[in-house]
């Protein structure tokens, strides 16, 4: 048992330096959205500069799916079926779940605040835009290995992996694919999230704004 326990350990502490930077890069952009988007928040100079920031860190969202790649391998390297069910799967659950739900809660908060503008006509294809930049992101970032803040020290590498993906067919049947992932998704989260916060104001109509 002790050794078990141990085994397990190892499992969380050998993944816990990159899942922990991945998680960060991924909640960054829900925390930005929480200041972007509260109400009545001017859209000053500065708020356009943190807007363009929450854009360019909003990739490392969905980006999380893709680490679903080190799951197969860390699979393999266990061979106790019992240890990659209760140990590695729920592991790798739990991080993707985090990580993509900060996506999703990000895009529902710039939505709220489209809405609260009276522009509610446009939350449909922000959300449509930001997916396509976020599928654009992902590729950017697991393939070409580019990080977000490229876009201030590397600019120029940016724009150029971005027109050389733009010309080639392999990257744009792989965006166009994980475009559909994250839109699906992103739906499929997005309902879950609205349908138990209507469930939980519904319990609490004292709390509500």
């Amino acid at each position: 048992m002790n050794a078990w326990i141990e085994a397990a350990l190892d499992s969380w502490i050998g993944s816990s330096r990159w899942m922990g930077w991945n998680l960060f890069l991924a909640i960054l952009p829900l925390g930005l959205s929480v200041w972007l988007f509260r109400r009545n928040q001017a859209r000053s100079l500065f708020w356009w500069i943190v807007c363009l920031t929450f854009v360019a860190f909003l990739p490392n969202a969905p980006y999380v799916l893709t680490d679903l790649i080190h799951l197969s391998r860390e699979i393999r390297y266990n061979s106790s079926p019992w240890f990659n069910t209760v140990v590695v799967l729920p592991k790798y659950a739990l991080f993707v779940l985090i990580g993509f739900q900060a996506y999703v809660i990000s895009l529902i908060n710039a939505g709220s605040y489209l809405r609260q503008n009276h522009l509610s006509r446009y939350i449909l294809p922000m959300e449509m835009m930001l997916h396509v930049l976020s599928a654009i992101g992902v590729y950017l970032g697991r393939f070409e290995r580019l990080n977000s803040w490229y876009f201030v020290t590397r600019l120029h590498v940016v724009l150029d992996s971005v027109t050389d993906t733009l010309l080639e067919q392999r990257p744009l049947v792989i965006i166009a694919l994980t475009f559909v992932v994250i839109a699906v998704l992103y739906w499929l989260f997005k309902e879950i999230t609205l349908a138990l916060l209507r469930r939980w104001q519904a319990s609490h109509p004292s709390l509500e704004p």
